[in-house]
């Protein structure tokens, strides 16, 4: 059974950083792009960072391009985002999730991944 576990989220000041952590069990996650989306109440859920399998592409949505950044270890099945000058606006739920195909690049779209998180708060205070 294929799990994403999510930590890392909270209550943070404007201008503050967080770092998003997602462990996966129950697949070769190395295998295989991972995902950060967020959700805020009433809206469709954002892509906000992905990376393929290896590591060596990249995407950001432009509204995080310099602040945020998506990394993984793949020895440890898990993939990071570190979150720095936080907005107000970046407040929502962030989810990460795994792609549904082997060896691929890194889907911006949420019809692109498999399996998903439970997702973490992030609150950034103004």
């Amino acid at each position: 059974q294929v799990q994403l576990v999510e930590s890392g989220g909270g209550l943070v000041q404007a201008g503050g950083s967080l770092r998003l952590s997602c462990a996966g069990f129950g697949r070769t996650f190395s295998d295989y792009a991972m995902g950060w989306f967020r959700q805020v109440p009433g809206k469709e859920r954002e892509f906000v960072a992905a990376i393929n399998w290896s590591g060596g592409r990249i995407s950001y949505v432009d509204s995080v391009k310099g602040r945020f950044t998506i990394s993984r270890d793949n020895a440890k099945n898990t993939v990071y985002l570190q979150m720095n000058s936080l907005k107000s606006e970046d407040t929502a739920v962030y989810y990460c999730a795994t792609a549904a195909t082997r060896w691929g690049d890194e889907p911006t779209s949420q019809m692109g991944y498999a399996y998903w998180g439970q997702g973490t708060q992030v609150t950034v205070s103004s």
